[in-house]
């Protein structure tokens, strides 16, 4: 697979959950440069390969955050996979199927079945790629951090959940973790759900409810200014981790607010994080000192 290339995660005519509609994938950009995607139904991954002299044989798989309703596809996405690349680790940028109850059967299934589907093509492919498979982690913003979040936690869930779609590590950047009503992002929940809400499933993609001594460990970060998804929904995380002794560091800055990737300009101490990232991706053996 070249540099960047696309991957279709399921063969033609078998992706699963798949109805047949007039849904289309579009693509906008933004004044500020943000790319949006919307409407997917192709799943794909798009590959970024570490150059062979810096490769530590990490890998991280990206999920874009965007509410479920879009993907927010280059300060979420290809943006980080450029900076994993110079630091010799590979990405790939996981555009997942968007929740749609007119292009899927069981939509809140599908974000969590594509990144399984993903993480497993990547392990497969992990000599051709030159990655070490027992250093695949899982990257994710906002809804894409519940969903890294729910691949951590629920890896072995489904039909094709299995050992081999289970991330390493996770890194979660403002993440909607909880869809318990007093911290949740109701917009992130009610269009992953869609008309199956109920309680059950609402407990069962609230991910620190769900961790378990096998969760992989993970790196946090928020801001407790962030109006969109209370900061609340890392602490939790974390303290469920800690509960269980599995190794997390979480970062939390006074302002910052939501949805700033790398774009940290006049938020304080928040311009700080990507370096601690770097920090803890060395002390984790994922890069080089």
């Amino acid at each position: 697979m070249a540099q960047n290339e696309t991957m279709n995660l399921w063969p033609e005519g078998k992706v699963p959950n798949f109805k047949a509609s007039s849904v289309q994938e579009k693509s906008e950009t933004d004044a500020s440069g943000i790319l949006r995607i919307s409407g997917v139904t192709v799943p794909t991954i798009t590959a970024y390969i570490a150059p062979k002299e810096k490769a530590t044989g990490a890998a991280v798989m990206i999920c874009p955050g965007g509410g479920y309703s879009i993907l927010a596809a280059s300060h979420e996405g290809s943006d980080f996979a450029k900076w994993f690349n110079e630091r010799g680790i590979s990405a790939f940028v996981l555009k997942y199927r968007l929740p749609d109850e007119k292009a899927m059967t069981h939509q809140h299934e599908v974000p969590l079945m594509d990144a399984m589907q993903a993480m497993k093509l990547i392990r497969q492919n992990a000599g051709k790629w030159n990655i070490d498979p027992s250093k695949i982690g899982v990257m994710g913003f906002s809804a894409g951090g519940h969903l890294a979040a729910t691949i951590s936690t629920h890896y072995h869930a489904g039909k094709n959940g299995s050992e081999e779609a289970k991330p390493n590590f996770s890194i979660l950047l403002y993440p909607v973790v909880s869809f318990m009503p007093a911290i949740s992002h109701g917009g992130s929940r009610d269009k992953l759900l869609g008309a199956e809400k109920s309680e059950e499933l609402i407990n069962y993609y609230s991910n620190e409810l769900q961790v378990s001594e096998k969760t992989p460990p993970a790196f946090l970060v928020h801001a407790e200014d962030d109006g969109a998804v209370p900061v609340e929904n890392s602490i939790e995380y974390y303290l469920a981790l800690k509960k269980l002794k599995i190794p997390a560091e979480m970062h939390l800055y006074p302002i910052g607010g939501h949805g700033y990737g790398m774009r940290t300009e006049g938020k304080g101490s928040l311009s700080g994080w990507p370096a601690a990232m770097e920090g803890w991706l060395k002390s984790r053996g994922y890069m080089k000192n």
